[in-house]
């Protein structure tokens, strides 16, 4: 049976310089499923005052925040979240009546998959990063106990910053560091990027790593997850962040919780290539 879209269907969306399928195909899965009146659309912007402007004037309900508009779109927003306001970073707006309220449910995927991996607060690290994913990383290391580690980012001004607001080292290289955690919160690996197919880590400190988790989604398997994978670390990959980021907003947009069975294949639905 061919889907109705209405007047009255309710429009979410997501904001990237380079959008993917995968937000798009993980909403529209479970509005299908449980038979929600809404559809989900990937955007990319040039202006983005303006396109946050039409969230709020045409009564889109929603719409997650991609890099690199996850700091630059708080101005235009009317309030934070704890979850937000706490990192300076957004990735989920939700609009009720024009007023748009601002989350970060990156943070929430963050913290419950470093816990889901038994990932140990003792363990050192490296976050490679200071952009609004790295310090949603961060923060959840932070917060979950983490007590040392280092921000390796080689923009002194922003690496700097986010390190000393944590309580952490800053360095613009991993150098001869050994941390037994890499976090890559970089876009090094991206499908389309100037980087795809690079390790954003050398692999001496790949070898000396217990556990390697990768922020990147898309493609699913990074040039680092692979590398990762064949050394046999602990990996962690970007997939698993944005299903779950993308279960707490779609509960943020619709007030409806899909079962575990339902969010699995909604994930490995939105994963498909084609």
């Amino acid at each position: 049976m061919t889907r109705r879209i209405t007047k009255d269907t309710r429009l979410c969306m997501s904001l990237a310089a380079r959008p993917s399928n995968i937000g798009t195909r993980f909403h529209n899965f479970l509005y299908d499923e449980l038979g929600l009146d809404f559809v989900y659309k990937a955007f990319t912007t040039s202006d983005l005052a303006a396109a946050i402007g039409g969230i709020r004037a045409l009564g889109i309900r929603g719409c997650g925040v991609s890099m690199p508009y996850k700091e630059d779109c708080i101005a235009y927003v009317d309030e934070l979240d704890a979850s937000a306001g706490a990192i300076g970073s957004v990735n989920t707006i939700v609009n009720t009546d024009g007023h748009l309220h601002a989350y970060n449910t990156d943070y929430l995927a963050i913290a419950r998959l470093l816990a889901e991996h038994h990932v140990s607060p003792d363990t050192p690290f490296a976050v490679l990063g200071s952009g609004g994913m790295a310090k949603a990383v961060v923060a959840a290391l932070r917060d979950g106990g983490f007590g040392s580690g280092v921000v390796v980012a080689r923009n002194a001004e922003t690496g700097r910053a986010l390190a000393e607001q944590y309580g952490y080292a800053w360095q613009p290289e991993v150098g001869a560091a050994r941390p037994r955690l890499v976090v890559n919160a970089t876009p090094v690996g991206m499908t389309g990027g100037p980087a795809a197919d690079e390790l954003p880590v050398d692999e001496d400190a790949l070898a000396a790593a217990d556990t390697v988790f990768d922020v990147v989604a898309l493609p699913a398997l990074t040039p680092l997850v692979r590398r990762a994978r064949e050394l046999d670390k602990n990996v962690i990959t970007g997939a698993e962040v944005i299903a779950l980021q993308a279960l707490e907003q779609f509960v943020l947009y619709t007030g409806v919780r899909p079962t575990d069975d339902q969010m699995r294949r909604a994930s490995e639905f939105s994963l498909r290539e084609n």
